[in-house]
């Protein structure tokens, strides 16, 4: 598995309400820059999604895959490839999700992408760097927002 990219963001709200946003998969296109569409295709027990069809446009990176998702609660949720792209072969990540004394959560997202195609490392990260950023940015300004 490739290297992680990984930043952290804090964001003016409670874990249930980033949570919230976070599982909402069909509203990503509205905040999450890249992606163009998230379509849940299963759901745990619980109600929250367990695979999602996402189409990503992130410029060198665009593709159509599935992820699985774990949820921790409102802790945190983690995913992994379950079915591979055209670019993409392999992909992880999660969000960790830890309320911060003076008010606030600080929200974490890790992402690791494994490509079918060769590409150079640092344009690679510079990708992965862009996506979480840009996720981190648009959940903020969506859960800030409500």
């Amino acid at each position: 598995m490739a290297d992680r990219t990984s930043s952290s963001i804090t964001i003016g709200a409670g874990r249930s309400s980033i949570m919230a946003v976070i599982a909402d998969f069909p509203a990503y296109p509205q905040w999450a820059g890249q992606v163009k569409a998230a379509e849940i295709l299963e759901t745990e027990e619980g109600g929250r999604a367990s695979r999602v069809r996402f189409v990503l446009d992130a410029g060198v990176i665009s593709d159509e895959y599935v992820l699985a998702y774990a949820w921790d609660g409102d802790a945190g949720v983690s995913w992994h490839t379950a079915e591979g792209g055209r670019m993409i072969s392999a992909l992880t990540g999660s969000y960790r999700l830890a309320e911060r004394p003076g008010g606030g959560t600080e929200v974490t997202y890790e992402l690791a992408v494994d490509l079918k195609v060769p590409m150079i490392g640092m344009i690679r990260r510079r990708a992965e760097k862009v996506i979480v950023d840009t996720a981190l940015k648009g959940l903020r300004r969506r859960v800030e927002g409500r």
